[in-house]
Protein backbone atom coordinates (compact mmCIF):
# COMPACT_ATOMS: atom_id res chain seq x y z
CA UNK A 1 0.00 0.00 0.00
CA UNK A 2 1.22 3.63 -0.50
CA UNK A 3 0.87 6.49 1.93
CA UNK A 4 -1.19 9.26 0.65
CA UNK A 5 1.36 11.56 0.02
CA UNK A 6 -0.63 14.47 -0.88
CA UNK A 7 0.63 17.28 1.58
CA UNK A 8 -3.29 19.12 1.32
CA UNK A 9 -5.22 16.26 1.87
CA UNK A 10 -3.69 15.30 4.70
CA UNK A 11 -4.07 18.90 5.98
CA UNK A 12 -8.16 18.71 4.62
CA UNK A 13 -8.66 15.73 6.36
CA UNK A 14 -6.65 17.19 9.89
CA UNK A 15 -8.42 20.08 10.18
CA UNK A 16 -12.00 18.14 9.27
CA UNK A 17 -10.82 16.00 12.39
CA UNK A 18 -10.25 18.93 14.55
CA UNK A 19 -13.70 20.66 13.43
CA UNK A 20 -15.63 17.71 14.18
CA UNK A 21 -13.63 16.98 17.35
CA UNK A 22 -14.16 20.82 18.46
CA UNK A 23 -18.11 20.60 17.24
CA UNK A 24 -18.65 17.03 19.28
CA UNK A 25 -17.08 18.70 22.28
CA UNK A 26 -18.72 22.17 21.98
CA UNK A 27 -22.21 19.57 21.44
CA UNK A 28 -21.08 17.55 24.57
CA UNK A 29 -20.58 20.85 26.69
CA UNK A 30 -24.24 22.03 25.77
CA UNK A 31 -25.63 19.07 26.41
CA UNK A 32 -24.37 18.85 29.99
CA UNK A 33 -25.53 22.49 30.11
CA UNK A 34 -28.97 21.70 29.60
CA UNK A 35 -28.98 18.62 31.44
CA UNK A 36 -28.14 20.72 34.96
CA UNK A 37 -30.61 23.12 33.77
CA UNK A 38 -33.35 20.46 33.30
CA UNK A 39 -32.78 18.89 36.62
CA UNK A 40 -32.71 22.62 38.28
CA UNK A 41 -36.41 23.22 36.04
CA UNK A 42 -37.15 19.41 37.46
CA UNK A 43 -36.68 20.34 40.50
CA UNK A 44 -37.82 24.23 40.66
CA UNK A 45 -41.15 22.23 39.09
CA UNK A 46 -41.36 19.85 42.57
CA UNK A 47 -41.34 22.97 44.86
CA UNK A 48 -43.81 24.53 43.15
CA UNK A 49 -45.75 21.00 43.27
CA UNK A 50 -45.82 20.03 46.83
CA UNK A 51 -46.15 24.24 47.65
CA UNK A 52 -49.58 24.18 45.52
CA UNK A 53 -50.24 21.01 47.32
CA UNK A 54 -49.59 22.14 50.70
CA UNK A 55 -51.65 25.26 49.70
CA UNK A 56 -55.22 22.69 48.93
CA UNK A 57 -54.54 20.72 51.76
CA UNK A 58 -54.50 23.99 53.85
CA UNK A 59 -57.30 25.52 52.31
CA UNK A 60 -59.32 22.62 52.76
CA UNK A 61 -58.67 22.03 56.50
CA UNK A 62 -59.59 26.16 56.26
CA UNK A 63 -62.79 25.04 55.19
CA UNK A 64 -63.45 22.07 56.78
CA UNK A 65 -62.75 24.00 59.95
CA UNK A 66 -64.98 27.16 58.52
CA UNK A 67 -68.08 25.02 58.24
CA UNK A 68 -67.25 22.93 61.74
CA UNK A 69 -67.59 26.16 63.71
CA UNK A 70 -69.57 28.69 61.67
CA UNK A 71 -72.02 27.53 63.88
CA UNK A 72 -70.04 29.12 67.52
CA UNK A 73 -71.29 32.96 67.45
CA UNK A 74 -75.24 31.53 66.91
CA UNK A 75 -74.86 29.01 69.53
CA UNK A 76 -72.83 31.38 72.34
CA UNK A 77 -75.58 33.49 71.88
CA UNK A 78 -78.26 31.33 72.35
CA UNK A 79 -76.85 30.00 75.42
CA UNK A 80 -78.18 32.67 77.54
CA UNK A 81 -81.45 31.97 75.85
CA UNK A 82 -81.00 28.54 77.07
CA UNK A 83 -80.55 29.89 80.26
CA UNK A 84 -83.17 32.06 81.14
CA UNK A 85 -85.52 29.43 79.65
CA UNK A 86 -84.28 26.93 82.35
CA UNK A 87 -84.68 30.01 84.60
CA UNK A 88 -88.22 30.79 84.17
CA UNK A 89 -88.80 26.26 84.61
CA UNK A 90 -87.51 26.86 87.90
CA UNK A 91 -89.54 29.33 89.06
CA UNK A 92 -91.95 28.31 91.70
CA UNK A 93 -93.48 31.12 92.25
CA UNK A 94 -96.60 30.97 90.64
CA UNK A 95 -96.79 34.43 89.55
CA UNK A 96 -98.22 34.66 85.90
CA UNK A 97 -97.08 38.07 84.98
CA UNK A 98 -93.62 37.52 86.65
CA UNK A 99 -93.04 34.59 84.45
CA UNK A 100 -94.62 36.64 81.23
CA UNK A 101 -92.23 39.45 81.55
CA UNK A 102 -89.41 36.49 81.97
CA UNK A 103 -90.51 34.96 78.72
CA UNK A 104 -90.20 38.05 76.97
CA UNK A 105 -87.12 39.37 78.06
CA UNK A 106 -86.06 35.51 76.89
CA UNK A 107 -87.60 36.17 73.20
CA UNK A 108 -85.98 39.58 73.49
CA UNK A 109 -82.07 37.77 74.03
CA UNK A 110 -83.65 35.22 71.22
CA UNK A 111 -84.06 38.37 68.43
CA UNK A 112 -80.82 40.14 69.73
CA UNK A 113 -79.25 36.75 69.15
CA UNK A 114 -81.28 36.48 65.48
CA UNK A 115 -80.13 39.93 64.31
CA UNK A 116 -76.74 39.35 65.34
CA UNK A 117 -76.54 36.14 63.04
CA UNK A 118 -78.31 38.33 60.70
CA UNK A 119 -81.64 35.97 60.79
CA UNK A 120 -84.59 38.21 59.65
CA UNK A 121 -88.26 36.80 59.99
CA UNK A 122 -90.30 37.15 56.95
CA UNK A 123 -94.16 38.35 58.06
CA UNK A 124 -95.62 38.65 54.23
CA UNK A 125 -99.31 39.42 55.28
CA UNK A 126 -100.77 41.82 52.54
CA UNK A 127 -97.64 41.14 50.45
CA UNK A 128 -98.02 39.47 47.13
CA UNK A 129 -97.58 36.02 46.37
CA UNK A 130 -93.48 35.10 45.95
CA UNK A 131 -93.33 31.58 45.86
CA UNK A 132 -88.87 32.24 46.47
CA UNK A 133 -90.02 33.38 50.08
CA UNK A 134 -93.52 32.06 50.41
CA UNK A 135 -95.75 29.02 50.48
CA UNK A 136 -99.13 28.64 49.99
CA UNK A 137 -100.72 26.28 51.62
CA UNK A 138 -104.48 26.99 50.73
CA UNK A 139 -106.54 29.65 49.13
CA UNK A 140 -109.56 31.23 50.63
CA UNK A 141 -112.30 33.97 49.17
CA UNK A 142 -111.04 37.40 50.16
CA UNK A 143 -112.14 40.91 49.44
CA UNK A 144 -108.10 41.01 49.17
CA UNK A 145 -106.38 41.38 45.45
CA UNK A 146 -106.25 38.31 43.81
CA UNK A 147 -102.77 35.99 44.91
CA UNK A 148 -102.32 38.31 48.27
CA UNK A 149 -101.41 37.16 51.20
CA UNK A 150 -104.22 36.90 53.59
CA UNK A 151 -102.85 35.18 56.75
CA UNK A 152 -99.43 33.81 57.75
CA UNK A 153 -99.50 30.36 59.33
CA UNK A 154 -95.85 30.50 59.66
CA UNK A 155 -93.44 33.14 59.69
CA UNK A 156 -90.42 32.49 57.37
CA UNK A 157 -86.82 32.99 57.75
CA UNK A 158 -83.70 34.60 56.03
CA UNK A 159 -80.18 34.49 57.06
CA UNK A 160 -78.38 37.41 55.12
CA UNK A 161 -80.51 37.19 51.76
CA UNK A 162 -81.20 33.40 51.64
CA UNK A 163 -84.09 31.72 52.72
CA UNK A 164 -83.65 29.75 55.74
CA UNK A 165 -87.28 28.96 56.06
CA UNK A 166 -90.67 29.43 53.46
CA UNK A 167 -93.35 31.63 55.13
CA UNK A 168 -96.64 29.45 55.05
CA UNK A 169 -99.49 31.21 53.96
CA UNK A 170 -103.41 31.24 52.66
CA UNK A 171 -103.50 33.31 49.90
CA UNK A 172 -106.53 35.16 48.63
CA UNK A 173 -108.73 34.12 45.15
CA UNK A 174 -110.82 36.08 43.95
CA UNK A 175 -114.55 36.16 45.20
CA UNK A 176 -117.08 33.79 42.95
Amino acid sequence: MQENQNPQAEEVLEQVTTSVEDAAASAAERIAKLEAELAEVKEQFLRAKAETENQRRRAVEDVAKAQKFAIEKFASELISVKDSLEMALLDQSGQFDTLKMGVDLTLKQLLAAFEKSQISEINPLGDKLDPHRHQAISTEESDAEPNSVVRVMQKGYLIADRILRPAMVVVAKAKS
